[in-house]
């Protein structure tokens, strides 16, 4: 009996979980303006008389924007590698698919 798990199995987990990761960085990549509006309006609210650029510049360089941005990227990278695990399992499949095939064709031939 077999310890290996079915590949199906293991495409299947691969490609929930990379769902999951891609859901979790398009959602931040779909908030990004609203964070950054919400910034805005603190900051805005903060600075009485600040023009909206300056209050634009002073949001783009701030701390806690850029680790919006960074978590942002960081989230979409995990993604990215979550996707490269499905076609790895993908291939994996196929790959066990055709080896499975080419043992069929050597045990006819030697017959």
């Amino acid at each position: 009996m077999s310890n290996r798990r079915p590949q199906s199995e293991v495409y299947q987990e691969a490609y929930e979980r990379f769902i999951a990761l891609d859901a979790q960085a398009r959602m931040l990549e779909e908030t990004k303006s609203i964070f950054f509006n919400q910034l805005c309006t603190d900051m805005a609210g903060d600075i009485p008389g600040i023009s909206v650029a300056k209050v634009e510049q002073k949001v783009r360089a701030s701390d806690r924007y850029e680790q919006f941005v960074r978590k942002m990227v960081d989230s979409r990278t995990e993604a990215n590698k979550a996707k490269v695990a499905v076609e790895v399992a993908r291939m994996k499949f196929w790959e066990s698919s055709q080896d499975r095939a080419d043992e069929r064709f050597t045990a006819r031939s030697a017959t």
